[in-house]
């Protein structure tokens, strides 16, 4: 499915014997070549972001702001769009409220919580008031992260936007230096041009085709294909549940509506349920977030087409929200609850989508990336080899959720699930205390503070599912 003033230290982790310790503001590493000059020059810094994503450019707001010499690498000029469902959770809405950047995350629009239909039953799921809010919003990637470099930039990061992470050399697991190379972004240049947003401000962008970077660590966040993390070993499991997903936007004349929507009876043409859902999230901008999941795994793959799924989708339910016809329709493949390996070494971490910090329940990947990039950033300078600990950091905060909601999603991936226990969940007596208790869980809305019955019994189905799939993949390391 997928918002008071930030404290400018770095987070503290209360994972494991690891602790993220406050950093005071370290000397500016010197400057070896002008990057603005032609040529192959190599630039230090003492942090390289690799990905300009919410979990990226999160991790260099925390960084800068922390006094570090952060340089954020992204190989699309913003704003830019990406594939996703756009929606924020109270979760991800309150990690932006303590960055101090909430006021300006879509101010005109806020939602109140789910609204869950199919089987012949519909349930209204409020966003529990709890220690995240009650309120949610949904807003164009295209929009939250152009919004979220600009705050890097005004941080005090040197945004290089136009340039991917090409190569790196790596010794005794630890990255020496980056290739970052220009590419070819004409087309990205021109959408950019052609919109209204302002792009991100920044003074430091380099003209070199080429430049070596050298980083004291790199925080990788190149989202769910992490290019850059497979040619740093980084290896993804496709045994476990993983989501396909296609997404578009439709004019309509309920874009303020306070709810967001999802079917949970996805069918084809042919009627068959899909093991998925479909979505309706309103932007309050004239147009919805319209699109459809479905998980699958390497035993039992979801043979559908998604983008064709979405236009029948999109046609069932034109006529109750005055759709207009889908456009900017887009696909991706989501790494879901952690199942990728190799996602650290002595100086380097993944995070966000990189790391398969996707819920997989609801393909939710925001709040994990925003989460983890404090998460990450709070363990620099504290001279650990992150090889084993950044692995550790993430099964303690996100592991035993991640193992249940993975055990949960596998159920969904056989035929006969959803038809059985749907019309449970959605109709009669029960339905109005599972679903919100489902909607809570989903949005990724139990913190470990709390004590109520429905948290408990999430914590304990977490325990057992660690317990009994102990020998699956969970950010594990093979070298």
């Amino acid at each position: 499915m997928p918002m008071s003033l930030a404290d400018d230290s770095p987070a503290r982790s209360d994972s494991g014997s690891h602790t993220a310790s406050s950093t005071s503001k370290p000397p500016k590493s010197e400057i070896l070549a002008d990057a603005s000059s032609t040529g192959n020059d190599a630039v230090s810094c003492e942090i390289a972001v690799i990905g300009g994503g919410p979990a990226g450019a999160t991790a260099a707001i925390y960084a800068a702001r922390a006094g570090w010499d952060v340089v954020l690498v992204d190989q699309a000029t913003f704003p830019r769009d990406k594939t996703c469902g756009d929606g924020l959770t109270p979760r991800a809405m309150a990690k932006l409220r303590e960055l101090g950047l909430l006021d300006g995350v879509n101010p005109g629009y806020r939602n109140r919580g789910l609204k869950l239909h199919g089987f012949g039953g519909s349930v209204t799921a409020a966003w529990p008031n709890g220690h995240f809010g009650d309120v949610g919003t949904a807003w164009p990637r295209r929009e939250l992260d152009n919004y979220l470099v600009q705050q890097a930039a005004a941080a005090g990061a040197r945004v290089w936007t136009g340039y991917s992470g090409a190569d790196a050399v790596v010794k005794n697991n630890s990255i020496e230096t980056i290739t970052v190379r220009r590419v070819g972004g004409q087309r990205s240049a021109e959408r950019s041009a052609s919109s209204g947003s302002q792009q991100p401000t920044n003074d430091q962008q380099p003209s070199a085709s080429e430049i070596t970077l050298r980083p004291r660590w790199t925080i990788v966040a190149d989202g769910v294909r992490s290019t850059f993390g497979k040619k740093l070993g980084r290896t993804w499991h496709r045994s476990e549940v993983y989501g396909i997903a296609a997404r578009s936007y439709c004019s309509s004349p309920y874009s303020d509506e306070p709810w967001m929507h999802s079917h949970v009876e996805l069918t084809d043409e042919q009627g068959t349920v899909q093991p998925g859902y479909g979505w309706i999230f309103p932007l309050g901008d004239g147009t919805v977030n319209l699109g459809c999941g479905a998980l699958s795994t390497d035993k039992r793959p979801a043979a559908i087409n998604t983008k064709k799924l979405l236009e029948f989708y999109a046609s069932q339910q034109r006529k109750a929200w005055g759709l207009g016809d889908p456009y900017d329709v887009a696909s991706a493949l989501l790494p879901m609850g952690g199942a990728v390996s190799n996602v650290a070494g002595a100086n380097w971490m993944l995070i966000g989508d990189a790391a398969a910090c996707v819920n997989p329940l609801n393909g939710e990947g925001i709040d994990y990336g925003l989460e983890t990039a404090e998460l990450a950033v709070g363990l620099l300078g504290n001279g650990v080899d992150l090889t084993l600990v950044w692995p550790e950091v993430l099964r303690a905060h996100f592991g035993e959720a991640f193992m249940w909601a993975r055990t949960a999603a596998r159920l969904l991936t056989y035929p006969q699930f959803l038809p059985v226990f749907g019309p449970l969940g959605l109709r009669g007596p029960a339905a109005r205390y599972l679903m919100p208790a489902a909607a809570r869980l989903m949005g990724n809305l139990v913190t470990d503070e709390d004590r109520d019955l429905i948290s408990r019994l999430w914590k304990k189905a977490g325990k057992y599912a660690a317990t009994v799939r102990a020998d699956t993949p969970l950010w594990d390391s093979t070298v």
